[in-house]
């Protein structure tokens, strides 16, 4: 009895970690157990940009899908949304991976805030200079 009930896809952007579940059914989307619209204050932006893995593979409306996301803020929540998408697709289909590769859903964003640095106001910005 080795039967998939859901399909996992872990997706990470900046400090924000989703842990994805795609299970058969009619495209819902809850995150941390409340509507996507409702969770993310009904921005569309953030609808389009957690939609755009289904919209590449031609698979809207196949998939429900059940998210828990900690940490970030809401962009970084959406994009680390849409990484797990991604990667929770392609153990559905391997054949997906040219398409989601190309738009780049599948590289982790490295990029994270600097740290910041001893004698320095911020990671990069330095104390005002006197000359007298």
């Amino acid at each position: 009895m080795s039967t998939v009930r859901y399909l996992y896809g872990t997706g990470k952007r900046k400090s924000a970690v989703a842990r994805v579940r795609l299970l058969p059914g009619d495209g819902q989307i809850i995150v941390n157990g409340r509507p996507a619209k409702e969770y993310f204050g009904g921005r569309d932006v953030y609808q389009l940009v957690m939609q755009m893995p289904f919209q590449l593979t031609g698979t809207e409306g196949r998939y429900s899908a059940s998210i828990k996301v900690a940490g970030g803020g809401h962009t970084g929540q959406a994009e680390a949304i849409r990484h797990g998408v991604s990667r929770a697709l392609l153990l559905a289909d391997e054949g997906y991976r040219p398409v989601l590769k190309s738009a780049g859903l599948l590289t982790r964003d490295a990029r994270i805030k600097e740290r910041k640095k001893v004698g320095l106001k911020r990671a990069r910005k330095a104390p005002q200079y006197t000359k007298r």
